[in-house]
């Protein structure tokens, strides 16, 4: 039976949260949550395929601007700070 305890006791423990967050209605809540998040996703308008594929093109090119900026201006500090040294 000492070997079992393990086992049994988080199995326990489980079931007395299940049973508290059923009585107070933590489930009804969840599941009123996913149906209202249903309804505002119908309600969104989706990008068209050519739409989707114009902001993924911006957001690379956004993407490689700061990387090379953010690259451009470590070169430059690092050459500073060397000169400096």
């Amino acid at each position: 039976m000492k070997e079992l305890l393990p086992v049994i006791i988080p199995i326990v423990v489980g079931f007395i949260i299940f049973v508290i967050l059923w009585r107070r209605g933590a489930f009804l809540r969840i599941s009123g949550y996913f149906r209202e998040t249903e309804e505002e996703l119908r309600k969104c308008t989706w990008p068209s395929w050519d739409e989707l594929k114009g902001s993924t093109v911006v957001v690379l090119v956004a993407i490689l601007l700061l990387g090379g900026f953010t690259f451009g201006i470590d070169f430059m500090v690092a050459w500073i700070i060397q000169a400096i040294v």
